[in-house]
């Protein structure tokens, strides 16, 4: 396996910041990109999801990475439940949602991976 040096080697961020660019682009237009509460909130999701697995691998201990990485997983998780909300409202068809939502589980199962092997070694 390859040492992680920097924060963009960690496989669950990669897919974070996969997430986070299909959050942005599809909540850019048309009624979801006028529905400005929504948008924010699905936006500060996937943000938050990218942003604290980073801040995390920067920490001094491997118990406050593991804490960093539980607020993204929950971050991954909340994108998954606003993608609900879009797609009731009909912001999304079922065919983005599902590939949205497949996203943000693969994210999650990372995320969670990770920090069970982190606290492995706390």
């Amino acid at each position: 396996m390859a040492l992680i040096e920097r924060f963009e080697d960690i496989k669950a961020w990669q897919e974070a910041r996969i997430l986070t660019r299909q959050v942005y682009q599809v909540s850019g237009k048309g009624k979801f990109y006028q529905d400005a509460g929504l948008r924010n909130q699905i936006r500060r999701a996937s943000v938050s999801a990218m942003s604290n697995i980073a801040e995390g691998f920067d920490c001094e201990s491997k118990k406050e990475f593991a804490r960093f990485l539980e607020i993204a997983r929950r971050s991954a998780v909340e994108v998954q439940s606003l993608l609900y909300v879009a797609l009731d409202v009909n912001y999304i068809d079922e065919a983005t949602f599902k590939t949205f939502y497949d996203q943000a589980a693969t994210t999650k199962r990372l995320i969670g991976a990770l920090r069970h092997a982190v606290l492995k070694r706390a």
